[in-house]
């Protein structure tokens, strides 16, 4: 089993009342502090089948630019996801499945390049963005109980994909198991690790008792089990992911 990051975005930021100040109080928040900020999804070859996790966003996307007291800027592009794929040795059409965490366009964007392989989404995401074609699997999560998550759905062996919906109301995360180790790579659920640490939530959700909810269950998983925490927006990710670092909380 291997796990690699797809690089897109490096050297960016987000402000404290971004990345916690969804569940913090106001008067808490820190105005002056910022914290690192990328974009990266993730790849699984399991030696059978290659495995996305997301597909980052569409390749038209504009340069990001920073500018005064943003909440959020993404960074200094590193490739698109073409390139990105290719800097760790695969192409479009290598890849077996795809699993889609949630349906904003950083994680969906280049959805359209794999027409010829199966992708998994929620059943509420799928909807939500119209996705009907042949080779969508609309994900409803009835391979039962996985740890302390109610419901699942098996990607591959050791692969699972879990419902943790509050970011958006069908965003779901990935749970790899390889060598007693848990590699959880969840989208949204927190922007920062740190948020993890604290449990507190992130401005962006579309439900918020949900978001809590998921939060919960994420860091009971995590407690529990040796787990390698895989983010998309924070450079801590790619650190954790090349020393196998298990999250403490």
């Amino acid at each position: 089993m291997k796990i690699v990051a797809l690089e897109f975005y490096k050297n960016g930021e987000m402000r404290e009342a971004f990345a916690l100040g969804g569940s913090m109080k106001k008067e808490d928040v820190d105005s002056n502090k910022i914290y690192p900020a990328s974009l990266q999804n993730y790849l699984i070859d399991t030696g059978k089948e290659i495995i996305l996790v997301d597909t980052g966003l569409p390749v038209e996307t504009a340069p990001f630019e920073r500018t005064p007291n943003q909440m959020l800027y993404m960074g200094e592009k590193v490739a698109d996801f073409v390139t990105a794929l290719k800097n760790v040795g695969y192409k479009p059409s290598d890849i077996d499945k795809v699993v889609i965490t949630h349906k904003h366009p950083d994680h969906s964007g280049e959805i359209r390049l794999f027409n010829n392989s199966k992708i998994y989404i929620s059943e509420t995401e799928a909807n939500d963005m119209k996705l009907d074609d042949e080779n969508i699997i609309k994900v409803k999560f009835e391979d039962g109980k996985y740890h302390n998550f109610e419901s699942s759905k098996k990607i591959a062996d050791g692969i699972v994909m879990l419902p943790a919906p509050g970011h958006t109301e069908g965003t779901s995360i990935v749970v790899v198991e390889d060598n007693e180790l848990y590699y959880m790579i969840h989208g949204d659920i927190t922007y920062t690790d740190e948020a993890l640490r604290r449990n507190e939530l992130s401005v962006v959700f579309e439900d918020k008792d949900l978001a809590f909810e998921s939060l919960a269950k994420v860091r009971e998983f995590i407690k529990k089990n040796a787990t390698v925490y895989l983010s998309t927006h924070t450079p801590e990710a790619l650190n954790s992911l090349d020393k196998k670092s298990i999250m403490k909380l």
